[in-house]
């Protein structure tokens, strides 16, 4: 088992702890990097989804798991930064400044959803979300001398200063390096006081406010930040989809980002890619069982839905901290055994005493 013994603060917040994770970190970014000379046309599709839908997951975990702010409407960001991205690209702009556009209006629209939910936590806030979430699909759906309305509206290739970046090899490397600068930034952040503070809040919003932290202030920040990141990721998603609908961002949308974090793992960046990959990977794990099951099953309309929900409670009543935490448990036995005990991870409350009388 490693042992890290640090001796000052800036070793404690480094990015890479030690040698073995930054040598399995380079193996990774090295295999995607090669992936187009491996991977055929639909794995590396398939490999897109899942660094857009890692995008996107990465943000509503910068709300949902730093700062703990429920949010079942995070569609309707996906939604705005896909339609600023396709409106914009119809215009001639160019790729990163239409992407960043988006991402400027979606934060925009962030900050107009955060600032009524200050008032609210909890389930009213979920419903709050919720409610912002119809609205924009609604608004999507009526507006149509932009928008198109039902009919949709067609998204166009990448464009940088007139090279066309539409094909399956362009569009991955656009992907992957915007999911790689998301992932240092979203890093980077949670290293940086704010990051501490959004931690701060989530932990205990009366410790916070004890501390000197303006809870209004970071709490509309972090709406800010959590719909610019997913306006990116819409922007990636209308892209690659070439064809945008406002029933895309729905509902089912934003329970599949919610869905994304709570498997992956709440508060954790790896459980972002892990809730991603979980995310692309099982509807076609579904379609290949169903050849196994009986055909009343097999063939029922609502069963990926279905198992989604299965899958979702088995996971929040046995293993709350996702995937990252069942591979957090794997690693740590695999370092101790023999010597591993079963009740290591047992879950403990711990609070305050002004918490106690809520």
């Amino acid at each position: 088992m490693r042992f890290i013994f640090k001796t000052d603060y800036e070793q404690d917040i480094r990015i890479v702890k030690h040698g073995g994770q930054g040598f399995w970190y380079s193996l990774l970014v090295l295999a995607a990097l090669t992936a187009p000379l491996w991977a055929g046309d639909y794995w590396l599709s398939q490999l897109s989804f899942v660094l857009v839908y890692a995008i996107a997951g990465l943000g509503l975990m910068v709300l949902s798991g730093f700062t703990g702010l429920a949010s079942i409407g995070h569609a309707a960001f996906l939604g705005v930064g896909a339609y600023v991205e396709a409106v914009l690209s119809a215009r001639g702009w160019p790729f990163p400044v239409a992407m960043a556009f988006a991402a400027a209006l979606s934060a925009g629209v962030g900050v107009v959803v955060g600032l009524p939910a200050l008032r609210v936590k909890g389930i009213y806030l979920s419903i709050a979300t919720l409610s912002f979430g119809f609205i924009v699909e609604e608004v999507l759906a009526r507006w149509e001398s932009v928008t198109k309305g039902n009919a949709g509206l067609a998204v166009g290739a990448p464009q940088l200063f007139g090279l066309d970046l539409g094909s399956s090899e362009a569009f991955y490397f656009i992907a992957l390096g915007t999911c790689i600068v998301v992932t240092l930034g979203v890093i980077n952040l949670m290293r940086s006081a704010t990051g501490r503070a959004f931690i701060a809040i989530r932990d205990s919003e009366v410790s916070a406010q004890s501390m000197g932290i303006h809870l209004a202030g970071y709490k509309t920040l972090a709406f800010a930040l959590s719909a610019a990141i997913v306006g990116i990721a819409g922007a990636l998603y209308g892209h690659k989809l070439r064809f945008i609908s406002p029933d895309q961002f729905g509902i089912v949308q934003s329970i599949d980002l919610l869905l994304l974090v709570v498997v992956g793992g709440l508060g954790s960046i790896h459980g972002a890619f892990l809730g991603a990959i979980f995310l692309i990977t099982m509807p076609q794990l579904i379609a290949l069982g169903k050849d196994w099951l009986p055909p009343a099953i097999g063939q029922a309309s609502g069963l990926q839905a279905v198992v989604y929900g299965a899958v979702l409670m088995a996971f929040v009543l046995f293993e709350p901290m996702g995937l990252y935490g069942r591979w957090l448990k794997v690693r740590t036995w695999l370092q101790l055994f023999p010597f591993y005990r079963r009740g290591m991870f047992k879950r403990q409350k711990s609070f305050t005493k002004s918490e106690r009388l809520k």
